[in-house]
């Protein structure tokens, strides 16, 4: 695979903060933003800027500097943010806030659970509901670790030629073949699917080929749900076609698979990289790793850890208010852009103590890295299944696993909605 470079830097964290008028907004302009505003897209190493901390401090709901009169709202405190993202009734997620009725990239919908609200969101998630529960995902279990074996047989292939970059060869590949797995896409088509999963987050060309972008991945996947109506297989999409046949079209269809691809890939894909990072940086919590079971508390109690402490997922989608409104005792009037900082609210004093600091003992927080209410993402289950079973594998097979450069030459993502890291390089 090639090497994933998703700096969802301009377009996406423009995209995500922007307000779209009644004939769409226009995307050329955001390159206007000042730095300010950018800043709860910015990290230092593992960690958001010290500006959040105190932003959330002063102010857990903040007025973000927007230009075009546009009125975004920043909240970053624990409690605000499960306030609003737990309320889909004065918040709206639908697409066409982003492109505006019958804008230009109104057909780039990419549908799924992310960009809709009641009752089409309902709808659709009860249709995936089924196929993400531990029994339906226990199935997946034998072909994960089949997955994580192939992907530490090419580490050690590729190890007697220098270094090895854990992104490439094992952070990248594990959820993309998942995927395939719970998709049910076919043994033939996984090249071309995994050259999708990259292709799908290749935003450097701007928003427009952005947009086009998911119109060829929508195109894609439509060809692989024709397949499963004629031929229904055990993946998640031939058992919604099997219990559920015409109440959902192939357009649905395919736009939930692009949401299990645009949720489960990335931003497992950071996961794993960034927390095998964290590992490699604490020699204690590497060695009982290594000497743990996959369902041992120790391993689930790193993974939460790191899903907190590492909260991949920056912000969240963004709300649309319906209505005038007041959280936190802040007025938010109709029409004005909510983003909730997860990174930001998951490291608030008001959550917990000392949660700047990493604590793979910690007693598992209920953290706001999976999102919270209707919106919270469906396959949080599968993901911990993978970062689970991955991390102690990864450290079984190689326990002399190391840096191959300093730490503070790794290239991080500069301004990105989903974070994470360049490359990893390592010797074994």
């Amino acid at each position: 695979m090639g090497q994933l470079r998703t700096r969802v830097s301009a377009w996406l964290a423009r995209r995500y903060l922007s307000r779209v008028r009644k004939k769409g907004f226009d995307l050329s302009r955001l390159g206007m933003f000042p730095d300010s505003a950018l800043m709860p897209l910015r990290r230092n190493g593992l960690d958001p800027v010290p500006e959040l901390a105190r932003l959330r401090e002063r102010e857990p709901i903040s007025k973000l500097d927007i230009p075009f009169g546009v009125n975004v709202w920043l909240v970053s405190g624990y409690e605000e943010t499960k306030a609003v993202l737990s309320d889909a009734t004065r918040f709206s997620n639908d697409f066409n806030n982003l492109v505006g009725e019958g804008g230009a990239n109104a057909d780039a919908n990419p549908g799924g659970l992310g960009f809709a609200d009641p009752p089409v969101h309902t709808r659709l998630r009860k249709l995936l509901t089924p196929e993400f529960t531990m029994r339906r995902l226990s199935r997946l279990k034998p072909g994960i670790a089949e997955i994580i074996d192939q992907r530490l047989d090419a580490i050690a292939a590729a190890s007697a030629h220098g270094p090895v970059d854990l992104v490439q060869e094992f952070a990248l590949p594990i959820p993309s073949l998942v995927i395939c797995e719970l998709l049910g896409v076919p043994y033939e088509d996984r090249d071309a699917f995994q050259h999708l999963s990259v292709a799908r987050f290749d935003l450097f060309s701007g928003a427009e080929a952005s947009f086009g972008a998911i119109s060829e991945s929508l195109e894609y996947l439509l060809g692989v749900v024709r397949k499963q109506r004629e031929n229904p297989g055990d993946g998640l999409l031939g058992m919604i076609i099997k219990e559920h046949g015409d109440e959902v079209d192939d357009r649905e269809l395919a736009g939930l698979a692009d949401g299990v691809l645009t949720g489960g890939f990335e931003t497992t894909a950071s996961m794993l990289a960034l927390g095998a990072l964290v590992l490699l940086q604490d020699q204690e919590t590497f060695k009982r790793i290594g000497g743990a079971a996959d369902d041992d508390p120790v391993v689930h109690g790193f993974v939460e850890e790191a899903l907190r402490h590492l909260t991949v997922v920056q912000a969240a989608f963004p709300r649309f208010a319906r209505e005038d409104l007041e959280i936190g005792g802040v007025r938010i009037g109709q029409g004005d852009v909510v983003v909730c900082s997860l990174s930001g609210a998951n490291r608030d004093p008001e959550f917990g103590p000392a949660l700047e600091d990493f604590d793979a003992f910690r007693s598992p927080t209920k953290h706001v890295a999976f999102g919270h209410g209707v919106h919270r993402c469906i396959g949080a289950e599968l993901a911990r299944m993978e970062l689970r079973a991955a991390y102690p594998a990864l450290v079984r097979r190689f326990p002399d696993l190391r840096l191959a450069v300093p730490a503070h030459e790794l290239e991080f993502r500069k301004v990105s909605v989903v974070y994470g890291v360049e490359s990893l390089p390592v010797l074994v």
